[in-house]
């Protein structure tokens, strides 16, 4: 039974290291596809990475909890108070309820106005780079694609070439056809990882939005409404 799993992690890591040479040999024989993919890639990785810290960050800020300390605050007249906790920290929702706040002392149609040219300066910056994802996964298919053809192209220019031994053309051909399936499988693997990281962060910045808006209207209720005399 031991020797049975030591020659089976045996073939499992032998089959690996064929791969990577594989790989490398593709590399070494036809660069330009998988080297421009490689880029793609590095790019996919950056803006996925960029947009989950901007979104884990910058709204970290439970609006819920948030709304109801402005709340009391306001309530109780102390809107400077509320005013000031909003300076506790650079998040856009503090932002939108400063926003707010600081003309808590005019009509319910400039604390709208206010609001809503502040929330449509944070909605872009939630959008922002995610629908490029999109794009990046056709770019990186198309890419994987045009190696593919021109691996092929290639492979059969050579084997056509005079002089050649069958066992030759063999080799020859089976290092072009592996070449052209690692251009296509790397291309399809960054579309598959863009169109998975859009759906996630497209998702969230959906939630974000909703929340923007919901804490929005809650603002603008309690400046326009609760806050009068008698309310």
């Amino acid at each position: 039974m031991f020797l049975a799993i030591l020659q089976s992690s045996q073939q499992a890591a032998s089959t690996a290291s064929e791969s990577a040479g594989g790989f490398m040999e593709a590399i070494k024989e036809n660069p330009i596809f998988i080297v421009l993919n490689l880029i793609v890639s590095c790019i996919v990785i950056a803006f996925i990475v960029e947009r989950t810290l901007f979104q884990q960050s910058k709204y970290r800020v439970n609006s819920k909890e948030f709304f109801a300390e402005v709340k009391k605050l306001v309530t109780a007249g102390n809107i400077d108070r509320a005013i000031r906790l909003c300076d506790a920290g650079d998040y856009p929702t503090l932002q939108l309820v400063k926003s707010g706040l600081t003309n808590a002392n005019k009509g319910p149609d400039e604390i709208d106005a206010a609001m809503s040219e502040k929330i449509g300066e944070l909605k872009p910056a939630v959008e922002k780079r995610i629908g490029s994802l999109w794009s990046l996964a056709n770019i990186a298919t198309l890419i994987g694609l045009l190696g593919t053809v021109f691996g092929l192209i290639h492979t059969f220019a050579s084997i056509s070439k005079p002089g050649l031994s069958q066992a030759e053309k063999q080799a020859k051909l089976a290092n072009g056809i592996a070449e052209a399936m690692y251009n296509t499988a790397f291309g399809l693997g960054i579309a598959v990882t863009c169109m998975i990281a859009h759906l996630i962060l497209h998702q969230r910045s959906k939630n974000i939005q909703h929340d923007l808006e919901t804490t929005q209207e809650r603002v603008f209720n309690l400046l326009t409404i609760q806050a009068r005399p008698g309310a």
